[in-house]
């Protein structure tokens, strides 16, 4: 077991790594009282060797950590790698590559949608893992033995996890699907968090374009005050009171305080006069200027029964080829195969999931193959009409 704190015991483990065809990594990091993820600890494990990395030990720099995630040669294995890679990220304006995530491997090899890591270990290597310290408090020091050991756990399966699942893709031939789905995770505008679209994350019913237009300014200033101040959004003001302010677009600071939860101080003190000017902002913007309202795509009436069977098609495509049906279409997806054919605007329709899906999804819409049930089971007949 391997504590790194010092920043040579950090070069002197990454340069032993030099040439090594892939790494695991995993991290433990804190988020609840801030906007960026505090990262308190690194996992990486080689072929042979595993080590957690003191992120918060003091005088240590990072530098050959971030040296090796940006090394070319050597494959980044991470387990639903998202929120690591806005870490990283965030602390270098870089992501790891090339990457591998297990997850997106295990929903193209047949495990489901969005396997878990402990499901996927206990599947692949008939390892259970002891998360007894899965809500431990990672900020704190010093660090004992068993989360030391737990840590070092997730990054130890991950390896063997990783061999499985690689020799899976070489078998079946879905490497290069693999590779695809990556794209989204390594590009750098995945992870930018730019204020101007913080509005998307806000649930809200179609709102008024000139309500539209006040969300989206207030949205975007509560996002840069969140990052200015490293405090989670809701701290700032919470969604509910944004969409308020943007209903009522107050005027004045006795206007604004009444907005429940917000308060006369805040109303009237330094935020509340941003938060005004963010109004205003809004209010300023001509009315030719105004989003139009998004209408709700109607379909055409009586394809219901032919998505119903196009949701059996991919169901028995999916149980067949062993990859997860989240990852090939939902529900939505399969209306617009239903309703507009190849001229449906969708990933179902392009690239692999076109080769495994779309094209056979296309000709069972227009009757030149059909369904049936033999033995109790779903198959696909070709030219059911005879042509």
């Amino acid at each position: 077991m391997i504590l790194i704190t010092q920043t040579h015991e950090l070069l002197q483990f990454c340069q032993s790594l030099k040439g090594t065809p892939f790494v695991t990594v995993d991290t433990e990091f804190m988020r609840e009282n801030t906007y960026w993820p505090q990262l308190c600890l690194v996992q990486v494990a080689g072929p042979d060797e595993a080590v957690a990395i003191d992120a918060l030990a003091p005088g240590i720099d990072l530098a050959p950590l971030f040296d090796l995630m940006d090394d070319p040669d050597t494959l980044k294995v991470f387990h639903a790698a998202r929120q690591d890679l806005e870490i990283f990220f965030h602390l270098t304006g870089r992501v790891p590559a090339p990457l591998f995530d297990t997850q997106v491997a295990a929903m193209v090899c047949g495990f489901g949608d969005q396997v878990g890591y402990e499901n996927l270990i206990a599947k692949l290597t008939k390892a259970r893992i002891d998360k007894s310290s899965r809500f431990t408090d990672w900020s704190r020091r010093p660090l004992s033995d068993k989360q030391i050991s737990y840590a070092l756990s997730d990054v130890t399966h991950l390896r063997d996890a990783y061999r499985k699942l690689s020799h899976k893709l070489q078998q079946n031939g879905r490497e290069e699907w693999l590779i695809s789905e990556m794209d989204i995770l390594t590009s750098a505008s995945t992870y930018e968090g730019d204020p101007e679209l913080a509005y998307k994350r806000i649930k809200s019913r179609n709102p008024k374009p000139r309500v539209a237009v006040l969300l989206k300014e207030l949205a975007a200033w509560r996002e840069r005050e969140a990052q200015r101040r490293d405090m989670p959004r809701n701290r700032i003001l919470r969604d509910d009171a944004l969409m308020e302010i943007a209903h009522h677009a107050p005027k004045n600071p006795g206007d604004l305080a009444r907005t429940r939860g917000l308060g006369e101080r805040m109303a009237k003190g330094p935020q509340g006069a941003e938060i005004l000017k963010a109004v205003q902002r809004g209010l300023a913007v001509p009315d030719s200027e105004l989003p139009k309202p998004v209408k709700k795509q109607e379909l055409p009436s009586g394809i219901g029964p032919v998505s119903d069977l196009l949701k059996v098609f991919l169901k028995m495509i999916c149980e067949q080829s062993g990859v997860a049906q989240k990852l090939i279409a939902n529900a939505a997806d399969i209306d617009q195969i239903a309703a507009y054919g190849e001229d449906a605007d969708i990933n179902a329709m392009k690239g692999w999931r076109y080769d495994l899906f779309g094209e056979a999804a296309l000709k069972l819409r227009s009757g030149e193959m059909g369904l049936a049930i033999k033995n109790k089971k779903v198959i696909l007949l070709d030219n059911p009409n005879g042509d």
